[in-house]
């Protein structure tokens, strides 16, 4: 079989190791969170007024609009004039960010009605609902911000430049770190500061990118060009994408809902377990699909189906080898990672057991929302959005009954753990999401697993298993963690991951698997 080039591992490597970093520093906010602020209902305000513009970001940015705009913008790269992708570049920017402008200027608005929409747990006139008011009228235009990011981060992309996007989402937690930790002191209300940071990251981030652009020759006048050939195709692509791309946003954010009416503190508990898993998620596997659309979009516009079905089974292997050890490490490990990371000053023991609980649930849904990050540029390279649509809107419902059972029961048994709940219903939509989605590739002929795949796939969970071995062994109770000292934690934590990722590693090489098979 004909050897895939290095550009997809070297660019995957990029894009990965500029996750790390982003993901590293994301951690150290979150500890700053949960020391200064711990697990309050302030803190649940906050996290409800940056969670919507937040999702509206992944939903229409680094969503739909996203996945929508490279398979377009590629085939005007690859079949068209200069003149005309700079053109087209011009009325993307100008229409997307027009939209985005008076979408943040009506969020800020009617801010007290989104709060109540999301949030209808939070009281009207209670702290929770008046605070995060004040901070949603501050966060919101992170939206306008963020959208303009990410039409440049899509560009450059296209063009194979993958460092500078990568690097952009570090300036969002190093504003936060600066916020929590300096701006603070100058607020009443000190979780007012992180909004602020919020805002200026935003900013902060799109700055950072319109260089990169200038030098490609592609920073434009923006122009309204709603009746633009090109800004009409993509947004006919973007409308269902809306859905399609951003299911595990949306159930996600149906979760915000149904925690706001359990005791305080959940939102909180939740929040900081599904930082954990978004790690492997954005280091790994957002890293993966962020390399591997431009290129199956590239060949799809040439017809080279030979080299797109090379790059869904790279994207494939790659996933499996990286997600099946870390969802097994999340789960073995949830109460380590919690006590750890988040265990000091106002989060206190109750807040780290609940948060792991949580961890542990979220982590079974690590392979499910890493296979839908592989399968949907399948289907979006080829300019087909309503495919997935169909199977979101499917896996979006079923989620919203399964949080209805899990947390029904858990509120029926009397368990203090409702919360944990949800975090199982989005496990379970996730991988119904996923299968669902290899189902209709296989059925229309688009991608199927071949021999390699399977025999990577046995290889990884012989692997794993002696991982999970591994971690039984070494890891003592979520009691021992707690009386440990910071250094002490760390430490030992840092040791049983690195026995772990020894073992997982010699047994899949003596189970046959090869560096070179990353490559092929």
């Amino acid at each position: 079989m004909k050897k895939l080039d290095g550009g997809l591992l070297r660019s995957g490597s990029i894009v990965s190791g500029m996750t790390f970093l982003s993901r590293i520093l994301g951690f150290i906010r979150d500890q700053v969170f949960a020391v200064t602020l711990g697990a309050g209902s302030l803190t649940d305000a906050f996290l409800v007024a940056f969670k919507i513009p937040n999702f509206l970001r992944r939903l229409f940015a680094e969503g739909a609009f996203a996945q929508s705009f490279v398979p377009v913008f590629s085939e005007y790269k690859e079949a068209r004039s200069k003149d005309a992708l700079h053109a087209l570049a011009a009325h993307v920017s100008g229409t997307l960010g027009l939209i985005v402008l008076l979408l943040s200027i009506a969020g800020s608005v009617f801010a007290p009605a989104l709060i109540a929409l999301f949030a209808p747990g939070f009281e009207s006139d209670s702290e929770r609902a008046v605070t995060a008011t004040a901070l949603l009228r501050i966060t919101f235009p992170y939206l306008f911000f963020i959208s303009l990011v990410a039409y440049c981060g899509s560009v450059l992309n296209t063009f194979q430049k993958f460092a500078v996007p990568a690097f952009t989402p570090v300036l969002l937690n190093i504003c936060l770190i600066i916020s929590a930790l300096w701006g603070v002191q100058f607020f009443q209300i000190p979780v007012t500061a992180l909004a602020w940071g919020v805002f200026a990251a935003g900013l902060s981030q799109l700055l950072f990118q319109l260089p990169s652009m200038y030098r490609l020759g592609l920073l434009k006048m923006p122009r309204w060009g709603w009746n633009n050939s090109g800004v009409q195709k993509i947004l006919k692509l973007m409308l269902p994408a809306i859905l399609g791309s951003s299911v595990s946003q949306i159930n996600l954010l149906l979760d915000t809902v149904i925690a706001s009416f359990l005791v305080a503190g959940s939102l909180s508990w939740l929040y900081f377990a599904d930082r954990l898993v978004e790690f492997p998620l954005g280091v790994f596997a957002i890293a993966i699909a962020t390399v591997m659309l431009p290129r199956l979009s590239s060949a799809h516009a040439s017809e080279k189906n030979a080299e797109f079905d090379r790059t869904m089974n790279w994207g494939f292997r790659m996933a499996v080898l990286l997600a099946m050890p870390a969802t097994l490490g999340l789960l073995l490990l949830a109460g380590p990672l919690v006590a750890t990371l988040f265990g000091y000053g106002e989060f206190d023991p109750t807040d780290t057991r609940m948060s792991a609980w949580a961890l542990q649930a979220y982590a079974l849904a690590l392979p499910g929302m890493v296979m839908v990050k592989i399968f949907a540029p399948g289907f979006f390279a080829r300019q087909n959005t309503r495919t997935p649509v169909r199977i979101g809107i499917i896996a979006m419902i079923s989620n919203m009954g399964y949080n209805i059972l899990f947390v029904g029961a858990l509120v029926m048994a009397s368990l203090p753990v409702a919360h944990v709940g949800l975090a199982l219903a989005t496990a379970v939509s996730a991988h119904q999401n996923a299968l669902m989605l290899y189902h209709r590739l296989k059925k229309d002929n688009i991608y199927s697993l071949q021999a390699n795949e399977i025999i990577t796939l046995k290889r990884a969970t012989l692997a794993t298993l002696a991982m999970a071995l591994v971690l039984l062994v070494l890891t003592p109770p979520l009691d021992n963690w707690l009386s440990m000292q910071a250094i002490e934690r760390a430490s030992r934590l840092a040791g049983i991951i690195a026995v772990a990722v020894i073992a997982y590693c010699i047994t899949l090489l003596a189970a046959g698997f090869r560096p070179s098979d990353c490559n092929v």
